[in-house]
């Protein structure tokens, strides 16, 4: 019944008229009436939304109503313990509106309103917005500048007047190239056999302690190591020390380490003082010597400069009273002084973690005078001073300026280099650690932030790239290329991983420099998993086991149950004391983890002097007559026939005859006939050619610099 209503009082003559008479789709219609009538529902007269510039056209010349905003919806944001002052900026308003608005917000209260009053009731401030016909929003109270951040960290403190400064011993770091005989010398100068006891004849710490003259003096001397690795710290010992004296063999000259020790002198400012070693052997050439240095900036006095020059004889303990001497001449035109009655300054040294003692670091007092109970900070740690030794194992109870000692005590132990400062508190001591810290921070994620930005902006290259070439084929839609990628992917790229245990901080940041100078990682990959001082650990083990790890102890030991532990989990330790002996280890790693290449390896060649045809079954198959001219063939090797420099066909034989007879091997200067698995055409004069593939070892080409 509704349905014949509906299309009785529906029009449809005006649909038949207005439809287009082609339409897409018709439905025939059957009502009571028995009349037909075409419905179309043809997408032409689907309602089309007008463009804006449409819009402007069928407007024209017409009124266009435009409604006003509503009002008092301006928003303005409130914080709270806002001032009278304050609330008039954020609303654009004079103070006095504020004040009659506060006749009406704070009617009970009897307080006098300035501009600086503080309104520390929020419905008040509320009240006053809403009278001001606006709506508020709670923001943070906004900073009228960048307030800069307090520096908390600890400070050095200003000179001391010269009516403070007392005479201190002067501090000399001798220098030179490795095998030189610096550690021989100074063994020669305290009456010690400390080159006795160094691993491979070298020295790899640097070393500090104080000599007694035999005038009564005191001198301080840093030993530096003169091997290639150890750059690092011969750099420390000069920017520490006061004079330096520069050790020359007469026998080997000026190397490389003597030029880089030059260098470091001139960097630091520090005058130097040769020291012509090794004057004993016969045939040494001093004049030679002195003449090389001369060529590097050093003009010694008997070639008319201003550097003095000794020979000595570390080993027969020859000429050392002059040396003493000339070291004491250039101490005292120095007038070295400093305040021992100040705040403890000075440096570190080395650092290290003892088995027994634990946490220690030898720190070169520069300013004031070190004691127990002190409390330092240094670096990223902070020691509050339980013991001081010095080099030899006695204990000390203070230590003056230019007294180098062993500080133990250290909550976390400095670097190498690090400058130590005394605060008065721990409290203090933990305020610039949390500052230093924070700052650390801080520049890592300034960093990180330069990587996430370059990331991301090769990321917007590559997609707006992609975009445009989909757009460029009608489609606005990115889709993924090829198969999905695993979310977990198998690396199979040959990899070396390593964690290194060192005795102290400057061996280990030795080591790492070495590492970093690796730069084949295209081919094997070496990769640091964990470094540290100390003896090896549970928790090396773990970080072994996890990234399949080698541990190198260097001068450091593996606990027996540790050691056990690791040959039950197939953990490789090994143990070193000498730093060269170690990367040839690890060179040796890397080449058995480089991948073998294929290689040709020739066995013979043949000579084409005719080709036969020959029948098997119902065909013809060509052999090549040869005469075998160098070498010999085999039936099981690899083929190749040249035709010039073109290669005519690669395979393998599928008979070798001598004779009618069926052989594996041709020798020299013999004929023979050669069929190949895939028949080939051969003319006389092509060379056939018979090899096998061998697998060829690599070596890596890493150069650490020594």
């Amino acid at each position: 019944m509704y349905r014949s209503t509906f299309f009785r009082l529906l029009p449809l003559k005006h649909f038949k008229e207005v439809f287009h008479p082609h339409s897409e789709a018709q439905i025939t219609i059957n009502y009571v009436f028995n009349r037909v009538r075409p419905l179309s529902l043809s997408a032409y007269c689907y309602k089309k939304r007008k463009s804006p510039e449409e819009k402007a056209v069928e407007n024209q010349g017409r009124r266009i109503i435009r409604y006003a905003p509503k009002a008092g919806t301006e928003v303005v944001g409130i914080w709270r313990n806002m001032t009278v002052q304050e609330i008039a900026n954020v609303l654009n308003k004079d103070v006095d509106h504020v004040y009659k608005a506060l006749e009406f917000a704070d009617k009970n209260s009897d307080v006098v309103y300035t501009k600086d009053t503080v309104i520390r009731n929020p419905q008040i401030i509320r009240d006053v917005i809403k009278i001001s016909g606006c709506r508020f929003k709670i923001i943070a109270k906004p900073d009228d500048g960048v307030e800069e951040e307090e520096n908390k960290d600890a400070m050095p403190a200003p000179p001391a007047p010269p009516e403070a400064l007392r005479p201190r011993p002067p501090v000399v770091c001798v220098m030179g190239h490795v095998d030189h005989g610096k550690t021989t010398l100074l063994d020669a100068l305290r009456d010690s056999s400390v080159v006795d006891t160094e691993f491979g004849g070298i020295t790899q710490h640097i070393g500090a302690f104080q000599v007694k003259l035999p005038s009564g003096e005191l001198v301080t001397f840093l030993d530096t190591p003169g091997h290639a690795a150890f750059s690092a710290m011969r750099s420390r010992g000069a920017r520490a020390t006061d004079i330096v004296v520069l050790v020359v063999a007469a026998d080997d000259g000026v190397m490389e380490q003597t030029v880089e020790s030059i260098r470091m002198a001139r960097q630091a400012g520090v005058p130097i003082l040769v020291a012509v070693n090794k004057v004993d052997k016969p045939g040494v050439n001093i004049d030679r010597t002195l003449k090389s240095l001369a060529q590097h900036g050093v003009v010694c006095e008997a070639l008319g400069g201003e550097v003095q020059a000794v020979s000595v004889s570390a080993l027969k303990r020859l000429h050392l009273p002059a040396l003493l001497e000339a070291l004491n001449m250039q101490a005292q035109l120095m007038e070295l002084a400093a305040d021992p009655l100040g705040p403890v300054e000075g440096v570190v040294i080395e650092s290290q973690l003892d088995p027994r003692l634990g946490k220690c670091a030898t720190v070169l007092v520069q300013r004031g005078t070190l004691r127990k109970g002190c409390i330092l900070v240094a670096g990223s740690g902070w020691a509050k001073v339980r013991m001081l030794k010095t080099a030899d194992g006695g204990m000390v109870e203070e230590a003056p300026p230019s007294m180098p000692v062993s500080v133990l005590g250290w909550r976390e132990p400095p670097s190498p280099g690090d400058t130590v400062l005394e605060v008065p508190t721990e409290k203090r001591a933990n305020e610039v650690m949390k500052w230093r810290h924070n700052q650390r921070m801080k520049e890592k994620q300034a960093m990180d932030l330069e990587a996430i930005t370059m990331k991301e902006a090769e990321h917007q290259a590559l997609y707006k790239q992609q975009l445009a070439q989909k757009r460029a084929m009608g489609r606005f839609k990115v889709r993924p290329q090829g198969p999905r990628d695993k979310m977990i992917k198998i690396d199979d790229h040959p990899t070396v991983s390593v964690v290194i245990k060192g005795d102290v901080d400057g061996s280990v940041e030795a080591i790492l420099d070495i590492l970093e100078t690796y730069d084949a990682h295209h081919t094997v990959r070496l990769e640091l998993v964990h470094f540290g001082v100390g003896p090896v650990a549970p928790s090396d083990l773990e970080i072994a086991e996890a990234f399949n790890a080698v541990i190198y102890a260097f001068n450091v030991e593996c606990p027996p149950a540790l050691a056990v532990e690791a040959k039950n989990s197939n953990i490789e330790v090994k143990k070193h004391n000498v730093i060269y002996k170690l990367v040839d280890d690890l060179k040796e790693m890397i080449n058995e983890r480089i991948p073998t290449t294929q290689q040709e390896e020739l066995i013979g060649e043949a000579k084409v002097l005719q080709q036969f045809l020959v029948s098997e079954g119902r065909r013809k198959v060509p052999v090549a007559g040869c005469r075998c001219t160098k070498g010999s063939l085999s039936r099981n090797a690899l083929y190749k026939v040249l035709r010039g420099d073109q290669i005519v066909l690669q395979g393998k034989l599928a008979s070798m005859k001598h004779l009618k007879e069926e052989v594996t091997t041709i020798k020299n200067d013999t004929e023979c006939g050669l069929r190949f698995e895939e028949p080939v055409d051969v003319q006389p004069g092509d060379v056939i050619v018979c090899y096998k593939m061998v697998d060829v070892k690599h070596t890596t080409d890493w150069d650490p610099g020594f």
